[in-house]
């Protein structure tokens, strides 16, 4: 008699928060950061003070909004940027 055909699971793409590799080769993202609207509070009175953070200001202050549980930086860097280039855009445009 012929096996039942098992089927095959995948692990899960993203285990303990690190980026897994698929059967493609493609790498996978990081799960979207989620800010609370105190950590959008205090990322945006930062911005006003200044609009560039060098790595040990962006690592205190990443410190501070309880971003890094594996002192990952990239959160408040991407949003500086993203922040940034929306910025740069509103004033095109006034």
């Amino acid at each position: 008699a012929p096996l039942p055909r098992q089927e095959h699971k995948k692990p899960p793409a993203i285990a303990n928060g690190e980026l897994c590799i698929n059967g493609k080769g493609k790498k996978l993202r990081k799960p979207r950061t989620i800010y609370s609207s105190l950590q959008l509070q205090a990322l945006n009175q930062r911005f006003q003070q200044t609009q560039y953070l060098a790595l040990p200001e962006r690592a205190e202050l990443a410190a501070q909004l309880g971003l890094t549980p594996d002192l990952d930086t990239a959160p408040v860097k991407i949003w500086f940027q993203n922040k940034r280039s929306k910025y740069k855009k509103n004033m095109k445009q006034d």
